[in-house]
């Protein structure tokens, strides 16, 4: 089993990766932070549909203030979605503003709603954690998923990632009559794939959504992290892989009901040759990221110790005994891709 015992230590934005942000527009100036949300005044608990506590607080800010502050929200959703085109605040209302009462980024979520349509939206702002950055970035070159997000300073701003919560889809959906547990099981295993190669962990499902596409023969599903704070940071390669995780237990046992080693092992490689592929479609942004990356301080010397040893072991490939930070790690995870 994968397992994490220790807080993670949260890691600042150096320079040199505010420089890759600016580089390439994911910097933008912003009216209103992370520690400005949290100047709140009231909060109520906030319940789901069934009443249940979802463990998040709807807060209130002073009337003097509220409007200051939605209209730098709505102005953030402005750059997020449509490059700052402020035309669109006449039609939106920030209709909640919500704070996570657990996990180790206590983000805010913002709901957004279109008063023409009443249809809504959410983003997240949090502290910016490096390794949460490298992670988004990461995900937005190597995995098949565009990923929208900006950083101002030490905020971080995150759209939603639609779809239904892992663990929720486990419980739920697996006994559908319509599922179709081939289909499932092999993203699961190019899900698990691109997180080992690109070392994204803690990928247990509460941490990932199930977008599910219904299309005229077939139903797709693909798996979508959204929690992105465990990037490159633990030693044990376990935690690098989604299988290993118990939450996950439910889908390895239909995998192993419905695939063969011969079919895991082939769809590893289809999603590994992706990767290479975008790899080099996004060269010189992938260079430079891993380039920032291999410099940077994401981690403790003994955890980056015993993960090259493991991931040594693991590929059989003692290259990885050179890296010294976490960075290098997953450069010379990357490599193995293009060397093959």
């Amino acid at each position: 089993m994968a397992l994490i015992s220790k807080k993670k230590i949260p890691y600042r934005i150096n320079t040199d990766l505010r420089e890759y942000l600016v580089k390439y527009q994911r910097e933008v100036p912003l009216e209103i932070h992370y520690t400005d949300l949290l100047r709140y005044s009231n909060a109520i608990s906030l319940y789901d549909l069934k009443g249940n506590d979802t463990l998040w607080l709807s807060v209130f800010y002073d009337p003097g203030d509220t409007a200051d502050i939605f209209q730098a929200l709505k102005t953030i959703y402005a750059h997020l979605k449509v490059d700052g085109d402020l035309s669109i605040l006449k039609h939106l209302m920030v209709d909640r503003v919500d704070l996570c009462t657990y996990g180790n980024t206590r983000p805010f979520r913002i709901r957004i709603v279109n008063q023409i349509n009443d249809n809504f939206d959410y983003f997240y702002i949090k502290n910016a954690d490096a390794s949460r950055v490298y992670g988004l970035e990461l995900e937005d070159i190597f995995s098949p998923n565009q990923v929208s997000y900006m950083t101002s300073g030490q905020s971080l701003v995150e759209e939603h990632i639609a779809g239904i919560p892992g663990d929720a889809f486990l419980k739920t959906h697996i006994g559908d009559p319509n599922l179709n547990p081939i289909r499932l099981c092999k993203e699961f295993v190019k899900f698990n794939e691109r997180c080992f190669v690109r070392l994204l962990g803690d990928m247990h499902s509460s941490n990932f959504v199930v977008d599910i596409t219904p299309d005229f023969e077939e139903i797709y599903y693909r798996f979508r992290a959204i929690d992105f704070d465990q990037q490159s940071y633990e030693g044990k390669k376990t935690v690098y892989m989604p299988q290993y995780f118990k939450q996950n237990n439910t889908i390895i046992e239909l995998g192993m009901k419905y695939m063969t080693s011969e079919s895991v092992r082939q769809y590893q490689m289809e999603e590994r040759s992706q990767i290479a592929t975008r790899m080099r479609i996004e060269k010189s942004r992938a260079t430079d990221i891993m380039d920032v990356m291999a410099d940077d301080v994401i981690s403790s010397s003994e955890y980056v110790a015993l993960l090259r040893r493991d991931l040594a072991r693991h590929y059989r490939h003692q290259a990885f005994m050179e890296c010294q930070t976490m960075g290098q790690i997953v450069r010379a995870s990357l490599m193995l891709l293009s060397a093959h």
